[in-house]
Formats: structure tokens, C-alpha cells, sequence
């Protein structure tokens, strides 16, 4: 099987970054952004998509965590679509749906008591359906909680920059909810966490269209 990897470096006047991806990886992750639970967040992704992840950022930090999480997603959305080649074969969708098992491969996480769910589509149209901070629990916290360092730089409204940024550049329909949940930390891992399982599910082969593209079209 031909290796699916990629290696992309993004510079701007605001960040700096060199990623290397391989998809069907083993989970090792290199990661270094300046921002210590960013670095947790794409640590996790790597392990749980089981995809080998070296993605380095040199951003302007001092100014604020914005660019360099905005342009890390763009950067990953870049690699990860030119890994995926062609897409022949693929099963596209993150759904946790198999028609053998349409349990199999869900994607639902759970994080103490938060939890979400993802679902992806590589369809080469970009859309992000956010809808992480509708759950009635988390509306329960006050502005200041919502916005809350999880670290001395990551305010979890950041995630969706990231996941937007990876969405735009994937070429992907991204749909990520948090069905509830309090804690911001926990709500930011367990999203992260469900979107590093669909892109495992949506990024595997399926030996039963091999070579063919999953798609009416004809393109994707």
C-alpha cells in the first residue's frame, strides 16, 4: 500500500510552521507550539486518529495564542489532505456508521462529564458546524468562566479557530457538538478527541471499493 504522508511549511509574517503527517501511523506525536495545552490537544489527536504527527510553530505568542492555533489548523488541513492523495478507496466519511456495524468506529467521546461528538466528510467542500457552546450546561458558566485561560495562552474559544482553519484547508464538512458538559478543559479534549476518531474512521481504506473513488461525481 502506498504510503500516505506529507510534509508541509507554512511561513507568514505571524507564524512559522513545519508539519510532517503520516495517516496510517502508530500514534507518535512531536509537537511544539509554545502553547503547552495546544500541545496536549494535537498530542491526543495524534494518538487517537493513530496517524504520526511532527508539527512544530514558531508563532508571535507574546501577541496572542490566535495566530499560531489558527494557522496550526490550517497547516494540518493542508497535510492531511495532500496525504490523502486521490482518495480512491476511502471510506470519506467519519460517521461511525459501517454497514456491518453501525456502531463500529463511533464517534462520541466522553470526558469525565462532558460529552461530544464529531462527524466529517471529506467531500472537498469546506464547512464547520460548531455547535459547542450551545449544551445547556455550558451556558450555564459565566462569560469570564467561557473564556478562561486552560493555560496561560488557550481560551477555548480558540478550538474553533482551529477546527475552522482545518476544515477551510481539508476541504472537509466538519460537524463538532458538545452534547454537555462543564468543565472548559474537559469540553475542549473530548471535542478533539471525537474529531481525532472520525478522521481515523473517515481516512481508512475500504477494501470493498478499492481504487474507486466514493463519489457520484466523479471527483472529490
Amino acid at each position: 500500500m502506498k504510503v500516505r504522508k506529507a510534509k508541509i511549511n507554512r511561513v507568514t509574517k505571524e507564524t512559522q510552521i513545519k508539519v510532517e503527517l503520516r495517516i496510517d501511523g502508530t500514534g507518535k506525536a512531536d509537537i511544539a507550539t509554545r502553547i503547552p495545552f495546544f500541545d496536549h490537544m494535537l498530542t491526543l489527536f495524534a494518538k487517537h486518529a493513530v496517524v504520526d504527527l511532527k508539527l512544530h510553530c514558531q508563532g508571535d505568542v507574546e501577541v496572542d495564542a490566535h495566530h499560531t492555533v489558527e494557522d496550526c489548523g490550517i497547516a494540518l488541513g493542508q497535510a492531511l489532505v495532500q496525504a490523502l492523495g486521490d482518495k480512491k478507496g476511502l471510506r470519506r466519511y467519519g460517521t461511525g456508521f459501517d454497514p456491518r456495524n453501525p456502531l463500529f468506529g463511533e464517534s462520541h467521546v466522553p470526558m469525565d462529564e462532558c460529552l461530544a461528538r464529531c462527524v466529517i466528510d471529506f467531500s472537498g467542500r469546506p464547512f464547520l458546524v460548531w455547535r459547542g457552546l450551545e449544551a445547556q450546561a455550558y451556558k450555564r458558566l459565566t462569560k469570564a468562566e467561557k473564556t478562561q485561560d486552560m493555560s496561560s495562552a488557550f481560551r477555548f474559544g480558540l478550538a474553533r479557530e482551529f477546527f475552522q482553519g482545518f476544515a477551510n484547508e481539508a476541504r472537509c464538512n466538519l460537524h463538532l457538538e458538545l452534547l454537555y458538559g462543564d468543565e472548559p478543559h474537559h469540553v475542549a479534549e473530548a471535542l478533539f478527541k471525537a474529531f481525532a476518531k472520525a478522521v481515523d474512521f473517515a481516512c481508512q481504506k475500504d477494501p470493498r471499493i478499492a481504487g474507486l473513488l466514493p463519489s457520484t461525481k466523479g471527483k472529490l
